[in-house]
Parts: structure tokens; sequence; C-alpha cells
């Protein structure tokens, strides 16, 4: 009995309504096996493949060749046909796939072509590449196969120079259901959910400014642990009135694409949280203004109206940040592969290097240097890209009549 052959049918030209259900029509009719198909449409060109068996004793295969060309004529397509060896219909689908995240406010042919040829340095061939975004911010996504497994982290370390060279952020994820399936994102407030830090505006109200900022270098140059800093901070607003709490919330200002971000993943079905070593005079507002399902943060002790210099209850530092998001995650029923952390200080660290996806956002140069991935865009909606959501996706999403608030 004759070995059955492989044909590869590959279709190109304008795209219309029907040409697919046209070309299938023909096959359906035919003693043949689909082994495989693939189809894009890229700016109305449609490109087609078709694997398909024959059977070579079967007269139907020219009749079939030959019925696929007609209508493909009619339809204005060119078509192709080519024997593909049993080897090759033989082989298994690469063992590995990843997906690269490419966004910037330009994302050039140069910063393509260098990507791809330091992709190709690793042995990973990219399969496909597609325009996420290409207006306020441009990304695109290149999804890459690779027949022994990488370690994505490390190669976007490897990659993490381009953002000097091109002002680009990358990002190197394994495919798989993980990517997708997020549902749970924790953040730091100060200097990520809003823009400023609220311990530092305090402090210039208090008249201390300089003094909050010389203890917050030395515990940076790691001469004193975070709590021992924070202490000796808040000590410095002993007799502060508290009215100057609520005149600093009003005029702290949301990071751009905090409230988009938010929307769009409470939309999707997420958990979200702000996990703070600032203070829950502040997270709570956040909290309410945002709609956030969680808020944790330092407790300022208030007595008579004014600031007594100390904090109540437990320090909510990097350690009891990443057991707070864990403790999140379990009551959620969330594994940490579904989390989303995102930060820009030291502190951030341990929840970050643990969440499946955690993200450094305009952070200082140690965090962006251990942290799993790193944003320098101004624009925290920007991690949305990373979760493979469009541009499209996101103006489907929108309300024609949406309300913007800038401040808290």
């Amino acid at each position: 009995m004759p070995k059955k052959k492989a044909i590869l049918v590959s279709v190109t030209g304008p795209d219309q309504p029907g040409i697919t259900a046209a070309l299938t029509d023909i096959m359906a009719a035919s003693d043949v096996r689909l082994l495989d198909i693939e189809q894009v449409v890229t700016r109305s060109i449609l490109s087609l493949s078709i694997l398909i068996e024959v059977n070579p004793a079967d007269e139907g295969e020219k009749h079939l060749l030959r019925d696929l060309l007609f209508r493909a004529h009619e339809f204005g397509l060119s078509m192709e046909f080519k024997v593909v060896r049993p080897a090759e219909v033989l082989k298994k689908a690469p063992a590995q796939n990843y997906v690269v995240t490419c966004l910037g406010p330009a994302v050039t042919f140069r910063v393509i072509a260098k990507l791809s040829a330091l992709l190709s340095e690793e042995q990973v061939n990219i399969q496909k590449i597609n325009a996420l975004a290409r207006k306020q911010l441009e990304c695109v996504e290149m999804t890459l196969s690779a027949t022994k497994p990488i370690d994505p982290r490390l190669l976007t370390r490897k990659l993490l120079h381009l953002n000097a060279e091109f002002g680009v952020d990358i990002a190197v994820q394994e495919e798989n259901l993980f990517r997708r399936a997020k549902r749970l994102i924790v953040m730091d407030m100060d200097s990520t959910l809003v823009q400023i830090e609220g311990i530092d505006e305090l402090a210039k109200e208090a008249g201390v400014g300089d003094k909050v900022v010389a203890i917050t270098h030395r515990a940076m140059n790691g001469e004193i642990s975070f709590p021992e800093a924070l202490r000796e901070r808040v000590r410095l607003l002993k007799g502060l009135p508290v009215g100057v709490l609520e005149k600093v919330c009003k005029r702290m200002p949301f990071t751009p694409g905090a409230k988009e971000l938010i929307s769009v993943l409470k939309k999707l079905g997420y958990r979200t949280a702000v996990l703070s070593g600032g203070f829950d005079y502040f997270s709570s507002r956040v909290k309410e203004s945002l709609g956030l399902d969680y808020a944790y943060s330092n407790s300022l002790e208030i007595k008579d109206g004014v600031l007594t210099g100390e904090i109540v209850g437990e320090i909510v530092d990097g350690k009891k940040k990443a057991a707070l998001m864990e403790e999140i995650a379990r009551k959620e029923g969330i594994t940490l592969d579904q989390v989303i952390a995102v930060g820009d200080g030291a502190n951030d660290l341990p929840m970050i290097t643990r969440a499946g996806l955690g993200i450094a956002f305009n952070a200082k140069p140690r965090v962006r240097a251990e942290a799993h991935y790193s944003i320098t865009q101004k624009n925290l909606d920007s991690i949305l890209y990373l979760l493979g959501i469009t541009e499209k996706d996101l103006t489907t999403m929108k309300k024609k009549k949406q309300r913007r608030t800038t401040t808290l």
C-alpha cells in the first residue's frame, strides 16, 4: 500500500469573507485529511496555510488541486503547493514557547532588527510578530519557539541594555496558561500608584524635610533598616496637626494610567490591592478612589488631633508586603503564578521576586537589576501590554463617557 503524501497549500492575497469556507468545502468533498491549518490577516492581506494528507494512488488528488487553483483564482488569490517530507510532518512542535514584549515611545526597525539579532544568538526562532499598540505608546509582541528551555528572566536581563540604547522596555515570558490567567495585582503606593512620597510631603509641612531625606539616604545605603528609618522619620512628625494629612492628601496625584490600569483589570475580574510602607490615611483614600479590594499600610498614632510621632501596630516593610501578598492570594484561592506585583523601591523586591509577574516601575537601578521585569514608561497602564492586551482591546473596553480623575 503506497504511503500517503502530505501537501502544504499556501494561499495569499486580498482578504474577503468566504475564502476559507470555499477552499475547505472543496477539501471536505475529497478524501483528504487535515493535518494543520493557520490563517493570518495583515492589513487586509490574507495568508492561509493548510497542510493536508492525500492518497497518491487516488486520481482525485489532481482534481482536488485543480479545483483549489480555480477557486483561488476566482477570489483573486495566489496559491502554491509544496510536498512536505514525512520527517517534517512528524516533527514535533518546539518544546518551549515564549513571548517577548517590546514597548516604548517608538519601536523602530532598528529596535526590531537589534532585538531579532540578539534572539537569534540565543537560538530561539520568531514564529509571529504582532503590533499591540501604535498610538500613544508603541508595543510589539513576538511569539518565539525554542527546541531547548531558556530562562525568560535571564534573557530579559540580557536584553536590558536595549532600554539605554533605544528607550524601550523588554520582557520575555513563557507562553503558557498562567501568562493570560493572572487574577491578582498588588501594588506599592508612593511613587507607584501615586506620584509623590507621602512622608516627604508631611516632612515638608513639618519643616523637617532635609532631616527626613538624610534618614532616607542612610536607609538606602544600608546603614539602618527600613523599620528603623521609618520610626526615626515619623518621630520627626510629632505634633503635626492631623489636618495637614488631609491637606497633603488633596494634592496627591495619581500616576498617569493608574485609574485606567485598575479599571481594566477589575473588568477582567482581577482582585486588586495596595501594599504600602506609607500610611493608611493615604492608602485608604487610594483604595476608596480606585475601588481596590485590599489596602495595607502603616498606622500613624493620633491623639488630640495631632501626630504623636509613633506608629501603631506592626510595620509594613518588604517582608511584610510579601507575606500580605501571599495571604491575599491564599484567601482568594489564587496561586502566586497568577499574581502581578508592582513597585519602585527596595522594600518592594520581596513581593516582586515572588510574584508570577514582578515589575519594577520607574525604579531605582538596584531594584531594576533584581526585579524580573522593568518598565520605564510614564504610564502605569503600559503594564497591560505584558498581559497580551492590545490597544484595540482597550479601546473596546473604554466607556464613551469615562470620567477621568487626576487627584485623590
